[in-house]
């Protein structure tokens, strides 16, 4: 006859030693750690503030000859173009060299903060230079200026404010790498993602129905627009994949 606390203890064993396979979904790869997440990661930093440095040094160097032709073409949206180039080169800098933010100790906040700046200069520079393309001409006033900045302005600001909230009113780690479980976090990532795939999905999908006409014939705007499409898309597969556990997501995320 068995023994009832045998079989007992050989039950509770296995079912403490055997978690559930949802518990195993959400949990990060185990080279996912907290130094390749961006603490304390020399090769992770190396390759965000490398390319950083680059891109403020080739500003830098070139400055002078475009101040000078900024000056002479007088145009307002370019000058503005110019400003918020810089200012997001500036910042992204910045972010790149504060990695170790993320993980110290009442840096939470802060880091948060510099994330959503960056994130809206980026933004904001890609999303103006979609809305000034499709104008129909490279119009330069101030009338230009405020349409181009008004459209981009308000996706920016709608977005940034959407994820404030998720990170400062329902605790979402969206900017801290080395918690890559938390199912909120690759949610709004993926959400993030979809839409701005749908916004150059759409305008490719213009450019090839009986609409095309409604768009400017630029090849350097369709260029740029395929370009962005595939970056999105890739990005939206990683999300979606991190959000199911694949390494591939973390890797995506931690490596921008």
């Amino acid at each position: 006859m068995s023994n009832p606390n045998l079989t007992l203890s050989i039950a509770s064993s296995h079912n403490i030693s055997d978690p559930p396979v949802r518990s195993e979904i959400g949990r990060p790869p185990e080279w996912y750690n907290l130094k390749s997440a961006g603490c304390n990661s020399f090769w992770r930093e190396a390759a965000l503030v490398l390319p950083s440095v680059l891109l403020v040094l080739y500003l830098g160097f070139q400055a002078r000859r475009n101040v000078k032709k900024l000056s002479h073409r007088k145009s307002y949206v370019m000058i503005a173009y110019y400003a918020l180039l810089w200012f997001s080169a500036l910042l992204n800098l910045g972010w790149s060299l504060l990695q170790g933010w993320q993980c110290a100790p009442g840096k939470t906040v802060a880091w948060n903060v510099l994330s959503l700046f960056t994130e809206c200069g980026m933004l904001s520079l890609e999303i103006s230079i979609v809305a000034f393309l499709l104008q129909e001409n490279y119009a330069s006033g101030l009338e230009a200026l405020a349409h181009t900045f008004l459209v981009s302005g308000s996706f920016v600001a709608a977005d940034i404010l959407i994820q404030a909230i998720f990170i400062f009113g329902f605790g979402v780690p969206l900017f801290i790498n080395a918690d890559a479980s938390h199912w909120g976090k690759w949610s709004v990532l993926f959400v993030h993602t979809l839409a701005l795939t749908a916004v150059y999905c759409y305008i490719l999908f213009v450019h090839y129905s009986k609409w095309r006409d409604k768009l400017p014939p630029r090849p350097s705007f369709y260029n740029y627009v395929v370009v962005m499409f595939v970056v999105n898309v890739i990005g939206l597969f990683a999300s979606g994949l991190g959000g199911i556990g694949f390494g591939v997501g973390f890797w995506y995320i931690s490596y921008p």
